[in-house]
């Protein structure tokens, strides 16, 4: 059986526009013979049972992640396609902690060069989801993914790399000042910053931030490669080397309107630099054109099996919106997320630790959310038990109100003879 190796589609011409898809793919186009896989560029994380990316295929079975995916290849095939099987001990160690490093450290600095750079996430990121998703996704997907983005590198305090949240953040001064009276009302706007004026003027504590986040994973990459051919040995690529083209090539190869991410890596890293092209050159071959990649189009000179993916159609627009209504649901999106998560509890690549820690996670989640439910259905009796008493309790209140301002407004006349001559002499 073929199989199929879901990613997120191409960008700037290369396979992928996600590090993790780009080191599967590379993994693959090495270790898999080309007749038993096909790539699909689906760009749709709804595709496999976890929701995520890169997600490989094999009949009725999914995997996700590449490190997964990894493991399940080196089990499907016995070994036969497993890069790291002539790796020594030390070796093998050295792949999990740098395997764990690359990505501790290259996520937050793709994050962002691609996502939270205004300028680049506006004037290219943004444009490559666009060509490679197909609607609604076009949509829906890029504001998720450009927030969540945002929200993982928050804690680096690179604030000027966000002109938005600088502009947000000046919005509310001047309103803020303007309600004071400290600035007459009719004040005008100044025009938008750039970055690179916001780095240059106000921001210089953030571009030594930026400084020593890039050294931080160059420098010790350029110490690990060393004179190698590749990162833990000369004779042939690892899955580490796999994983650093992910991140590496998104580095260095995308043409960006602020290129500090590259620069960084070609003074830090002018050995790394030299290494991913030629990663790139062997498992990639020529640059990747998008309407090909998306059509299926297999070509002599690339080692990559593209396979187009599904069209969307009614059925998969309805999906896509009613999965985007739910997962804004606060209750409902919690439960989904707790099903995959529990999904992958049990999912077979996963080893018995990992499998014992995501469950007992997973039960914890639960929990909560049922705490939540019962608070949120407690709230809401309480509340329409109140509603329902103070409403009765005000009618009966204004109903013998009513009836004492009857019974002290009405005089019975009936009974009353009185001349006004009697009334007079009285």
């Amino acid at each position: 059986m073929v199989l199929e190796l879901h990613i997120w589609g191409p960008a700037f011409s290369l396979p992928s526009i996600d590090p993790q898809c780009l080191a599967a793919v590379a993994y693959f186009s090495l270790a898999v013979p080309r007749e038993n896989w096909v790539l699909v560029p689906s760009s749709d994380p709804s595709v496999s049972p976890t929701n995520e990316l890169p997600a490989l295929r094999n009949g009725s079975t999914w995997v996700s992640r590449f490190r997964n995916i990894v493991d399940y290849v080196r089990q499907y095939s016995d070994g036969s396609w497993d890069l790291d099987r002539g790796l020594g001990e030390v070796q093998r160690a050295d792949n999990i902690a740098f395997s764990s490093f690359l990505e501790s450290r290259g996520q937050p600095l793709l994050d962002l060069s691609l996502y939270v750079t205004s300028q680049n996430y506006y004037n290219h990121t943004s444009p490559a989801y666009a060509s490679i998703l197909q609607w609604p996704n076009q949509w829906i997907l890029p504001p998720k993914l450009h927030s969540a983005a945002k929200t993982r590198t928050e804690h680096l305090g690179v604030s000027s790399l966000d002109l938005d949240a600088l502009e947000e953040q000046r919005k509310r001064e001047h309103s803020a000042a303007a309600a004071a009276g400290q600035v007459p009302q009719n004040f005008i706007k100044r025009p938008r910053d750039t970055v690179s004026g916001l780095l240059g003027k106000t921001s210089q504590q953030n571009q030594f931030k930026l400084e020593g986040l890039t050294a931080e994973l160059f420098e010790p990459l350029e110490e690990i490669l060393g004179e190698k051919e590749y990162l833990l040995s000369d004779s042939a690529p690892c899955s580490l080397d796999c994983l650093a083209l992910g991140f590496m090539a998104l580095a260095v190869v995308p043409e960006m309107s602020y290129t500090w991410l590259r620069d960084a890596m070609q003074s830090k890293g002018p050995g790394v630099t030299s290494y991913t092209g030629r990663m790139l050159k062997r498992c990639v071959g020529n640059k990747v054109d998008v309407a090909q990649a998306l059509d299926g189009v297999r070509s002599s000179s690339s080692p990559l099996p593209w396979q187009a993916p599904e069209r969307v159609n009614a059925v998969k627009v309805g999906g896509t919106l009613l999965n985007t209504l739910v997962d804004a649901t606060p209750i409902v999106r919690d439960i989904r997320n707790n099903n995959r998560l529990r999904e992958a509890a049990e999912s077979s690549d996963l080893s018995g630790i990992e499998k014992q820690a995501l469950s007992q996670y997973v039960t914890g989640q639960k929990k909560d959310v049922f705490l939540s439910m019962a608070m949120v259905a407690g709230g809401v009796a309480a509340l329409i038990g109140y509603v329902f008493h103070v409403g009765l309790f005000g009618v009966v209140i204004e109903e013998e109100a009513e009836a004492q301002k009857d019974e002290a407004g009405d005089v019975d006349l009936s009974n009353l003879d009185l001349s006004a001559s009697d009334f007079l002499a009285a």
